[in-house]
């Protein structure tokens, strides 16, 4: 274990998904290896009471858009504690922005360490090359896609990035006997199962069209659609116009998500853009659960198409249902996938290789090495 470190992340997304949780549980993991974290996060952020329900060090600042405020109080708070902290994790392309202008005009601030978790476009301006250059020590992506693509479409050092993939904990996720778990719903059908937040490039309206075409070819199935978002209104009245009701359960965010993945079959996750390794698609494998995807972002490292699932064109309903129809119709397929799909997790998936990955950033970029 390396000399113990102060972390200070910063996170102006006001949501909440994926990336939150992974500042989440990268920061209660590094604190107990005894270092220490803090969260400056936007004053109405979601991570926010999350963050302090934890028992993490959080504070909030009106950091959620780029604007004078926001930038003034950052810089008032880094002037007064930034010296405390080796490093600072930067997250979203607001906060990461504040940070570098802030520090900028700051003498003794900690080298700044960029993760990006998402595989949206980065510009070739002069000002964004700045950002990711000088202004950043070093950039951690969450997958090798995403650094590939940084070397390729803008030309970064491939030597000042690093792909550092989420950890789940395999402890909680894991195959769980039927019978041993239960959910808040009586259906006892096989089910097919998303989580994700309710966003509209997540591809829940591709999934209900596949469904479409799989209700008239594979009967007794369900569709479970765990988690929430601002898509949840216009996806009901979608269930109620094709007249899905009756298969389809709107479970939203859920706490014991292990227990929902055990009342489960088949995973699915028909994304269409900005992703790096889904956390869902990790713990669903984790949890023995064969899935369906497509080859977004770093998706391919979260599935290996044919082996621990299929992988199709995104945004291609008739793949998508043909897709599924395979999984939902051969149990021996489904079987053999799910299997495999927990070894491969186990042997990638785990918590303490994202930990020890970024202790190693971390360190290395505070001793001026990165």
């Amino acid at each position: 274990m390396t000399q113990p470190l102060s972390i200070l992340h910063t996170e102006s997304s006001i949501g909440w998904g994926g990336q939150e949780l992974r500042i989440l549980t990268e920061m209660e993991g590094m604190q107990r290896r005894g270092h220490r974290v803090t969260l400056v996060t936007a004053d109405t952020a979601e991570i926010l009471p999350a963050a302090r329900q934890r028992g993490l060090e959080v504070v909030g600042l009106p950091i959620a858009y780029k604007k004078v405020r926001g930038l003034a109080a950052l810089r008032r708070w880094l002037a007064a504690h930034g010296r405390d902290y080796t490093v600072v994790n930067t997250h979203s392309s607001t906060d990461a922005w504040l940070v570098a202008v802030a520090s900028a005009t700051l003498r003794g601030m900690p080298p700044a360490v960029r993760t990006r978790h998402v595989s949206t476009p980065v510009n070739d301006s002069w000002s964004t090359r700045w950002l990711y250059q000088r202004a950043t020590r070093h950039v951690v992506v969450t997958g090798e896609a995403l650094k590939a693509q940084l070397v390729r479409d803008n030309g970064f050092d491939p030597a000042r990035i690093t792909s550092v993939r989420t950890g789940i904990d395999l402890a909680r996720f894991r195959p769980r006997a039927p019978g041993t778990t239960q959910v808040a719903t009586d259906d006892d059908r096989p089910a097919v199962i998303i989580l994700a937040t309710l966003r509209d490039w997540k591809g829940h309206d591709d999934l209900l069209g596949a469904w479409v075409e799989l209700r008239s070819r594979v009967a007794g199935w369900r569709l479970l659609v765990v988690g929430d978002g601002p898509r949840r209104a216009h996806l009901e009245r979608r269930v109620a116009e094709l007249d899905l009701r009756g298969d389809v359960t709107f479970a939203g965010n859920q706490d014991d998500v292990p227990a929902w993945f055990a009342r489960a079959q088949i995973a699915v996750l028909p994304s269409y853009g900005d992703e790096g390794v889904p956390q869902s698609l990790m713990q669903a494998a984790a949890c023995g659960l064969p899935a369906v995807s497509t080859p977004i972002g770093a998706i391919a490292e979260a599935v290996v198409d044919g082996v621990t699932g299929l992988l199709v064109p995104p945004r291609d309903v008739a793949s998508l249902a043909a897709a599924l129809e395979r999984l939902m119709t051969q149990p021996e397929l489904r079987a053999r996938m799910g299997r495999a799909a927990h070894d491969y997790a186990q042997a990638n998936f785990g918590i303490e290789r994202m930990l020890v990955a970024m202790e190693e950033v971390f360190s290395a970029v505070a001793k001026g090495r990165a």
